[in-house]
C-alpha cells in the first residue's frame, strides 16, 4: 500500500484514514518527509504548526 498524506495536518498515513479529519482528506500526492520526534523543541514542528510527534509530508498537493 502506497502511503498518502493527509491535505488537513500533513500527517503521513499508513492506513486508509486520517485519525484527526477522516477518509476524505487523504491524498498520494505529496513531496518531502520529516519525521518530528519533540515538537516543543522543534523548528521545523514550529514552521509547520505541528504540535503532536509524527511523521509529516512537507509539501501536500
Amino acid at each position: 500500500m502506497k502511503k498518502s498524506a493527509c491535505r488537513e495536518c500533513h500527517r503521513v498515513i499508513d492506513g486508509d484514514a486520517c485519525p484527526i479529519h477522516g477518509k476524505g482528506t487523504l491524498t498520494e500526492d505529496w513531496r518531502g518527509y520529516a519525521v518530528i520526534l519533540d515538537p516543543g523543541e522543534s523548528e521545523i514542528a514550529k514552521k509547520m504548526k505541528i504540535d503532536t510527534p509524527g511523521k509529516y509530508a512537507l509539501k501536500v498537493r
